[in-house]
């Protein structure tokens, strides 16, 4: 017995002296918060002094590290009772997905500074917790509460470091000044310069792909995600504008006005101005107000005015100064007041959870999917992530509506097939990012209005109405399990060419030297057929080198990739080996284009690919530079998207960098970079033109707003006809699904138009398009290719890399780096 109760007994003390030491964050920073922005690793000092001070309530967790190596954390924290019974608590929540209501606990995360240089929600993080812990702990007694102080450590030290390089000692409120004037690599993104705020559904990012991990550990009745927008905005709460996406339910947005009623609360006793209803809507579902409301929580954006451009402070629109104080507060009200409201309905958000997760009466129950091994594997290891439960087939016939004809029908289906059922905890979910297309309550819209999976993946799709039967996947491809033993004795190996995996084994095979060639027309060999775009790997190529089948076996086995050897160069059918038609694949050497006028997002989008996709080597240059730039020591140049592309490319820049193209050069022109291309003497690409009517009807300016959508894309999905024979076309078949993000609309070229939208395909399969625009967009190119003197110009109008997450556009942008000759 006195074992057990000299240990407790040094617990208490233990604890009262950590309570005494409890530090505010002005205390243990050393400087009174809001007049500093506070570096990530202080931040990780505050948290963790916290847990050291009360560990019987703080529990600091490092679950993961940045691209730049910085830590990635939360802390929970309740209740001394709560926290010592904390895994007994997550575990019978997390038993309400699956029906039972036993829960008497609440559980809360609040998300800080997903956006980098949106800084202020970090600083409010720390005085929020402290209050909590201190003045406010009855929020505590049956609640816990996730805290991701900063999502985003690798945007938030890119930010405060800049501004600490630049502000004015003490700050400067003027607009103008510099410390007001953030640049191209600005704070906002991550390391990659990609918007992890849009990246929760798709989970491209080592950030996103970590926070999902411990997230689904806890599924909270409430998350909030603060930012911050322009600094002549009042601040935004809850609840959301239209659209809502259908599946949220009644109680979801309730609890929104309830919530948003209770901030209103004491906004309006400060006298502060705020905005509700308006401009974010529910309907994306890759952001950190979505993802979880189609997970069953009261998901919130919370905006506070201010942002990068604000600094320490700023004199606004109205002459009013806004000072980073003021947006700690705003950020500290709403971040208490939501845990006022959610300790005062315990009761009511479990008994909803656990409704929101029982079966729904969806129209499709079922989605069946097939295509090539490569894609289907990517997406079950994205389905893996979510948690999202899949099987395979056992059925042979079911009806359903067939994504690619846009038809319902009758089909055969076979144990290849993955079925994935909205039957499951996670149903919501799987209805939002496989349907068809999502019903739109309201046109205008803050993102894309189209995303269905099946279409990002380039995989054959029916949806049923019928729950179709399954079984367990228990292994993941057949392909992972081969092992290729290579022998020396063999003419050349043989590899197909149908997806990113194989570009990746191809880029590390040109790394390694090793030489490669691929086929323009498809051939028969030992009664197999492969296709245009085909790799075929030599011993007479690779002769000097001693360890080649050696070196191949490994790389191959490293990348899945199944080799056949053949023992003759002599095809059954097609072109032989030595046909000018086989042709040599050169390691070319890269470079892209980076600072305005690219676009930071679209650079990012492009660095990511090289980097974490294909691991194939890029040289960034910079705009300033590139008149002054030895582009003949690259084989192709990368235009981003961007806006300003025809004021870049002026006379000189123009000249330059024909005469490279014209000596062999390939330009890679993406999005908005056609603009500086088009209508210009040098190349041929043309813009379309649409006669506008020339009736002017007088409207009321509601009306006119109303009006202008006609002339919107807001990403929608469209079907495409492709020229399989060409090689920027090599591995696709006759159809491709793009992603369009606006109405910018050429003329298909006289040669090389490779994909284009037919007239009869101007209108979406998915998503909103404007009358107008998609009148504008019938006959026009989407990706081609001009020939100029000696070298190349790939157009691609759409973004085959949209966020890293359109996985079927991938395989463009690979062909136009390494087959299109």
């Amino acid at each position: 017995m006195k074992w057990i109760l000299l240990p407790m007994m040094l617990l208490i003390s233990l604890t009262s002296t950590a309570q005494q030491a409890l530090q505010s964050p002005s205390e243990f920073l050393g400087y009174e918060l809001g007049t500093q922005f506070t570096r990530h690793h202080e931040v990780v000092d505050y948290f963790k002094q916290l847990s050291e001070a009360r560990p019987d309530q703080v529990v600091f967790i490092e679950y993961g590290k940045t691209y730049e190596r910085r830590p990635l954390f939360i802390v929970y924290f309740s209740s001394a009772d709560n926290i010592k019974n904390i895994e007994k608590i997550r575990q019978t929540h997390l038993k309400s997905i699956r029906g039972e209501n036993n829960s008497e606990k609440a559980i809360v995360w609040l998300s800080y500074n997903v956006h980098g240089n949106e800084a202020s929600s970090t600083e409010a993080s720390m005085q929020t917790i402290f209050e909590l812990l201190t003045n406010k702990s009855e929020y505590l007694k049956n609640t816990v509460v996730v805290m991701d102080p900063c999502s985003n450590p690798d945007g938030r030290d890119r930010y405060v470091n800049w501004y600490n390089q630049y502000k004015n000692t003490p700050n400067n409120i003027d607009p103008e000044s510099k410390e007001h004037q953030e640049g191209w690599w600005n704070g906002r993104s991550n390391h990659y310069m990609f918007d992890l705020n849009r990246d929760w559904a798709w989970l491209t990012q080592l950030e996103s792909q970590q926070r999902l991990n411990i997230y689904n550990q806890w599924l909270p009745h409430v998350h909030v995600d603060f930012h911050e927008q322009g600094v002549d905005s009042p601040y935004y709460f809850a609840p959301a504008a239209e659209p809502f996406h259908e599946v949220i339910t009644d109680f979801q947005r309730n609890f929104q006005v309830t919530i948003g009623k209770n901030h209103a609360k004491y906004f309006d006793a400060n006298g502060w101005f705020y905005f509700t209803k308006e401009v974010y809507d529910l309907l994306y579902p890759s952001y950190g107000d979505t993802y979880p409301t189609y997970n069953g929580s009261i998901g919130m954006t919370y905006e506070q005015g201010g942002g990068g451009r604000a600094g320490l402070g700023i004199i606004n629109g109205l002459g009013d100064t806004l000072t980073l104080n003021d947006r700690i507060e705003h950020h500290r009200i709403t971040g208490l007041s939501t845990l006022e409201v959610v300790a005062k309905n315990t009761k009511t958000l479990n008994e909803e959870f656990v409704k929101f997760h029982q079966d729904k009466n969806y129209k499709y129950k079922s989605y069946v999917l097939k295509g090539n091994n490569d894609n289907t594997d990517a997406l079950r290891r994205l389905l893996e992530q979510h948690q999202i439960e899949y099987g395979k087939a056992t059925q042979t016939n079911i009806k359903g509506f067939d994504y690619d004809s846009g038809k319902s029908g009758n089909f055969k289906i076979d144990t290849t097939h993955v079925v994935i059922s909205t039957n499951q905890p996670k149903g919501t979910l799987v209805k939002v990012l496989f349907e068809p297309n999502a019903k739109l309550s309201d046109s205008l819209t803050y993102d894309i209005t189209a995303w269905s999976l099946p279409y990002a993946y380039g995989l054959n799709a029916i949806a049923s109405e019928t729950n179709i039967a399954s079984r367990p996947f228990y292994n993941r491809t057949v392909v992972q399990e081969k092992k290729s033993n290579l022998s020396n004795d063999t003419y050349a190996f043989l590899a197909k060419w149908k997806s990113i995996k194989d570009a990746q084994f191809l880029a590390e095979l040109l790394k390694e030297d090793i030489r490669v060639r691929y086929t323009k027309e498809p051939f028969v060999l030992d009664n197999q057929t492969y296709d245009r775009g085909s790799l075929i790997i030599t011993r007479a190529d690779n002769v000097n080198k001693s360890d080649f089948v050696k070196r191949l076996n490994d790389i191959s086995n490293k990348h899945r990739i199944v080799l056949t050897p053949t023992r003759t160069g002599f095809v059954d059918k097609g072109k032989d080996f030595g046909s000018k038609n086989v042709k040599a694949i050169k390691p070319v050497k890269i470079a892209v284009l980076s600072e305005k006028p690219t676009s930071s997002l679209h650079f990012g989008e492009i660095w990511h690919f090289f980097e974490q996709q294909l691991n194939y080597p890029i040289t960034v240059l910079d705009s300033d530079n590139l008149l002054q730039t030895d582009l003949t020591k690259y084989d192709v140049l990368i235009f981003p998207g961007g806006d300003g592309y025809k004021e870049f490319l002026d006379k000189d820049e123009l000249e330059n960098l024909t005469n490279w193209i014209k000596n062999g050069g390939k330009l890679v022109a993406m999005g908005g970079a056609l603009k500086g291309l088009s209508d210009q003497k040098a190349f041929s690409l043309k813009k379309k033109i649409v006669k506008s009517d020339s009736i002017i009807n007088m409207t009321s300016f509601d009306i006119s707003q109303r009006e202008g959508i006609k002339n919107l894309i807001t990403g929608a999905i469209f079907k495409t006809a492709v020229d399989k024979t060409h090689p920027l076309a090599f591995g696709y078949d006759k159809t491709y699904f793009t992603l369009k993000m606006g109405n910018d609309a050429y003329q298909y070229l006289e040669n090389g138009s490779v994909v284009y939208l037919e007239k009869k395909d101007r209108n979406p399969v998915a998503g909103f398009a404007g009358s107008t625009a998609m009148e504008k967009i019938g006959e026009t190119l989407v990706f081609g290719v001009e020939r100029h003197g000696n070298g190349q110009i790939v157009y691609m109008v759409d973004n085959p890399l949209f966020r890293g997450f359109w996985e079927n556009g991938k395989l463009f942008f690979a062909n136009a780096l390494f087959l299109v000759d």
